[in-house]
């Protein structure tokens, strides 16, 4: 196994650890201070990643986890303060909730099959990054939560309405949204946010399972696959307002500050 991607122009990463394995990256959230958040440092390195491999068809799948308790507690909210604080204007901000877009379209569009692998809590952001991953499996201890309307703010981040009513349904993506509910491994399960749960100790089993078929699929036959799934999704999306979340978020967040 080689240690890190270096085709990426953005190497080293700072907010991320990856590992190229034959035909499977596998990336790490690792965010600098540990704390499990979704911050600038992170979006640019998934950015710049999911870019190198439009030079890099033999990887098939790219598979997503995360250092430490946690995949992910939501957004960095002290960025978006700070960019406010520091240009009241909105357009700092909004250049952060663009990056979130950028990088959940390019998620659900790079040719790679992406799997995210997840334990403990995923919140807000994570739970959106999560669900433009083809197929996603959890621990059984998972506890998930969508906070935003109960903290004062639109579910806005990188689009992920429009596509968490496709994979889990309006019906049920409501009623979590609107109550900030925290629901398990189970009930992501069962509305389809989960495709997989298994106990943590069998997490990796479980996504290995996955990998050892696909990889061996031809590469053009997943691409086609994927395409025509992204654009079913897209179809079933034609009401979406994601390119307009950065100036919703912006506009909400300027209406909170102290």
């Amino acid at each position: 196994m080689t240690d890190l991607v270096t085709t990426s122009p953005h190497f080293p990463y700072k907010a991320l650890h990856v590992e190229h394995d034959g035909p499977v990256l596998r990336v790490r959230l690792s965010p600098p201070a540990q704390d499990a958040t979704l911050g600038v440092a992170a979006l640019d390195d998934l950015a710049a990643l999911l870019h190198s491999l439009h030079d890099r068809p033999d990887i098939r799948v790219l598979l997503l986890s995360a250092d430490g308790e946690d995949f992910c507690l939501g957004a960095d909210r002290g960025e978006y303060q700070a960019a406010l604080a520091e240009d009241p204007t909105g357009a700092a901000m909004r250049r952060i909730a663009d990056k979130a877009y950028r990088v959940c379209d390019a998620l659900e569009n790079t040719h790679a099959v992406t799997i995210a692998r997840l334990h403990g809590r995923v919140i807000g952001a994570g739970l959106a990054l999560a669900s433009f991953c083809d197929l996603r499996a959890g621990a059984d201890t998972c506890r998930f939560r969508m906070p935003e309307i109960g903290i004062g703010l639109p579910p806005a981040w990188g689009g992920a309405m429009g596509r968490l009513i496709v994979e889990g349904g309006a019906a049920r993506i409501r009623e979590l949204m609107l109550t900030c509910e925290t629901f398990d491994a189970a009930t992501a399960h069962r509305i389809g946010l989960l495709h997989k749960v298994a106990p943590l100790d069998r997490l990796d089993a479980t996504v290995a399972a996955w990998v050892r078929p696909l990889v061996r699929r031809s590469p053009e036959a997943l691409t086609l696959t994927k395409r025509m799934f992204a654009g079913h999704s897209r179809a079933a999306r034609t009401a979406d307002v994601a390119m307009l979340d950065a100036h919703l978020l912006t506009a909400q967040l300027g209406r909170s500050r102290p």
